[in-house]
This record gives C-alpha cells, structure tokens and sequence, in this order.
C-alpha cells in the first residue's frame, strides 16, 4: 500500500482533522511516511485564517510538485481544509499538477477519493460542496501515530460558524454552525478513555455556541454546559478543557460550571481581539470593553489562579494610535498570561478588506511589536512567580525540545519539564517548580513525594 504525509497549518481544528483523516488512510493501509519528499501521498491542510498561511501552503505545493516532476512524476497532491473550500478548482487550475482538492465538509471522503486516483478511474477531484450531517464525520482517533500524544486528545463537537466577525473568512470556509448530539460526543470521549485518554479537548470554531439551536436551556444551564456536565460524569477521564469559545458564551452558568465541576480545569482562551469599543463594533463582536472585562472579573471570583490567554488583531482598518493604546491598557489590566498576536492581513470577501483606512504595514508591524513586549513581560513576570510553587500536572510523555526528559501540563495549561521516566506517561502527579523559562516551568518531582 502507498505512504502518505499531511501537513497541517493554522488551528487545533485542523490539526484534528489531519488525524482523522490520517487515521482513516492507516485503517485502509496506508503507511505514515516520516517526510513529504517520502511519500507516495502529500496532502496539506490548508488554513485561511491570514493570507500569510495560504502563502506558506501555496509556496510548499510548488516547491513539492516542481520536486516531483524531476524524481517521482507518480506523487500524487492534494489540499484540504479552508483553502481548499474557499479557492475550489482554482487551485489546480493554478498548480495543474495538484490532483485532489476537498473542502472542510468532506475529510471523511479522503480515503475513497485518493484510491480511485491511485488506481487510475479519475484523474483530477475537486469536491468543496456541503453534505448534511458532516459534523458528525471527524470521529477517528490515531493516538500511536502522528498525534502527539495517547494521553490527551481532542474532540470536535460542531462545525462552522455563524458569528460573522467583519475580519473573518471561516463562516464561508466552515459553513454554517452544526453540532454533534451530546449522545454521539460522550460515546467518542468514552472510547477515548478506554484506550488511555485522561484529557480532552472540546473543538469547536466558537464551542461555546454548541447546541444552541438544537438544545433548549435546561435547569438554566446551556447547552454547552450540558455537555460539559455530561462529559464529565465519565470514569477515569481527569480533565476537560475547550477551545475556542467567544467571550458572549461566558454566561454565569458556564461561568459557574468552572466552580461546580472538578474536571474542568482552571483554564480559559478567551479572544478580545480588540480594547477599544470603537474597533470591536467595527469587528463585529458583540460585546464591550467593560463587558470584556467583567467576563474576566466573574471568572476570577471563582477560580482566582485561572489561567487567562487571548487572541489580539494588530491594525485592522482606521485603527489609531488611541485605539491600540486602549489594547494595551487593557492586557495590562487583565494581566493575559501568553496571547496569539495577529497582524491584520484582509481576507477577500469580507466586509474589512473594503474598509477605508487600512493601516500601513510599518505602523502595524511596530503595534505588534509594542504589544508583543508588552504580552511577554506580563507572562514571563507570571512564570517567574510560579517559581516555588507546587503544581499538579498531567504527564504527557517526552519533551518536545529534549526527549530525555519528560513533560507535563498544569491546569493552567503550562508546559513543565522535569526528568521521569515513561511509567509516568498518563499520571497526575505533583512537582515542585525550581525555574521558568520562556513560557515553559522546569520542575523537580522527587521533592514531592514521587517514587
């Protein structure tokens, strides 16, 4: 049988679903190749979140397929994900040597498609069309393969989104808002667990939205929250996270849930995006500076060490100097332990790339810069304290920079390295942390009662 290699760029979603596709190729034969120049197979995940991400993906399929024409004419090329889904057929019209191109709504379609091209009964296949029920598709799980790891996994519980924000190309790549049934999500986190899974990672494009049309409000609690209370009625699982929600799906009953339910950790990525109330109108989101805020002071009240990060846009349209120093005062007050900074790149079809007053590159560059400072001296000041403390982690096995030592993960979601050995994989367990380095804790677990 072939080999294949996926290439995955942008988010946690697409790094779900490279696996399952992954997974799906494996259980029909397929071999995981360890590179692309290796494989028979090279399909890139594609993102199209910035245009810098469809630039990376487009340049690494002309360096491949120009590489392929010389040594191995046979490789076969495809894209998958939002790219895919936004740019359809124009991909190969543009590289003619790309031989498949599948949108977000059908991963589940890689394996039947490729065989019928490696076997010869069609030469090129381009399907981005919507399938009903797709959200249900993306169930497989390959935990001793490429995923990183046995010991946590991530699960999608909808697709799509109908938020709309004035920047965002996603709700046209993704489709609209479309969740599995809490029935069909328990059962996929129970199999999980049986086979050694102690965390899971609720996926969604804003997962806090799960189930709201579908699912009434019941006992006052949404039914995201439902879900969560569901989940976590599971034997054996020993945390729950999720990602990404959108600040105006912190309610008081999901805020409340971190209080009430032990499994779900003390951890939250909430995106602001913005600290001016002026930007965040013209953004589309929905909520306030001071609602922002609030969300925040609610979410301490009942877990006063929760870990807080955030996503921030840099430059978006008729963003002024007033405008970005509201930013900074904001992660100043919220004091954001780690935050993804974005510069502001338009997105064909959507409402901001028509806006007036684009920001000039220079500006946006030396905004970002400012913030970025601004976000690590606030963080490392924050693992600088930790230095001390003892703190509970989740071991998930080797290091990812060194593997002779192990790592783990607070419930804070910080990464900590300390020297273990394998029989620690999967264990919850205390260290004492000796020293922080660039957003990473070292920590000594013989001090705390390890054997």
């Amino acid at each position: 049988m072939p080999s294949v290699y996926i290439k995955t760029y942008g988010c946690q979603m697409n790094e779900r679903d490279s696996e399952a596709v992954a997974a799906q190729l494996v259980a029909k034969g397929y071999a995981l190749a360890p590179s692309e120049t290796a494989a028979d197979v090279v399909l890139l995940n594609t993102c199209s979140v910035r245009d810098a991400a469809e630039q990376n993906a487009l340049g690494r399929m002309t360096t491949l397929v120009g590489m392929a024409r010389k040594r191995r004419p046979e490789q076969v090329f495809g894209f998958l994900g939002c790219m895919a889904q936004s740019r359809g057929r124009e991909l190969i019209d543009k590289l003619p040597d790309v031989d498949l191109v599948l949108g977000t709504q059908k991963f589940h379609r890689a394996a039947e498609y490729l065989g019928e091209i490696l076997a010869g009964r069609r030469e090129k296949i381009v399907d981005v069309a919507e399938e009903q029920g797709s959200e249900a598709t993306i169930k497989e799980h390959l935990l001793n393969g490429k995923a990183k790891s046995a010991v946590t996994a991530f699960v999608s519980i909808m697709q799509g989104c109908n938020q709309r924000c004035t920047f965002c190309i996603v709700p046209d790549t993704r489709g609209e808002e479309r969740s599995r049934t809490i029935p069909d999500i328990v059962a996929e986190c129970r199999e999980l667990v049986a086979r050694g899974v102690r965390e899971i990672t609720l996926l969604g494009q804003i997962v806090t939205s799960y189930g709201k049309r579908d699912l009434p409000v019941k006992d006052g609690r949404s039914a995201f929250v439902q879900l969560l209370d569901a989940i976590h009625e599971i034997e054996e699982l020993e945390r729950i996270r999720f990602t990404s929600p959108h600040p105006k799906g912190y309610g008081d009953d999901l805020i409340e849930a971190y209080a009430r339910l032990p499994k779900l950790v003390e951890s939250a990525h909430i995106p602001v995006q913005s600290g001016s109330d002026r930007i965040l109108k013209l953004m589309h989101r929905g909520y306030t500076r001071e609602r922002f805020l609030g969300i925040i002071a609610k979410l301490r009240a009942v877990q006063p060490h929760i870990g807080i990060t955030t996503d921030i846009i840099v430059g978006f349209p008729s963003e002024t100097d007033e405008d970005f120093e509201q930013t900074l005062s904001l992660v100043r007050e919220v004091k954001f332990q780690n935050g993804f900074l974005f510069k502001y790149s338009p997105r064909r079809d959507t409402p901001a790339a028509a806006m007036p007053d684009q920001v000039p590159p220079e500006i946006i560059e030396s905004r970002h810069a400012r913030l970025l400072a601004q976000i690590n001296d606030i963080g490392l000041a924050h693992y600088e304290s930790l230095v001390g403390t003892r703190q509970q982690i989740l071991v998930e096995g080797a290091s990812h920079r060194n593997a002779t030592r192990l790592e783990g993960r607070t419930r804070t979601n910080k990464i900590v390295i300390f020297e273990g050995t394998d029989r620690h994989r999967g264990q919850l367990m205390d260290v004492r942390i000796t020293r922080s380095g660039s957003f990473t804790l070292y920590g000594d677990p013989a001090i705390v009662n390890v054997e």
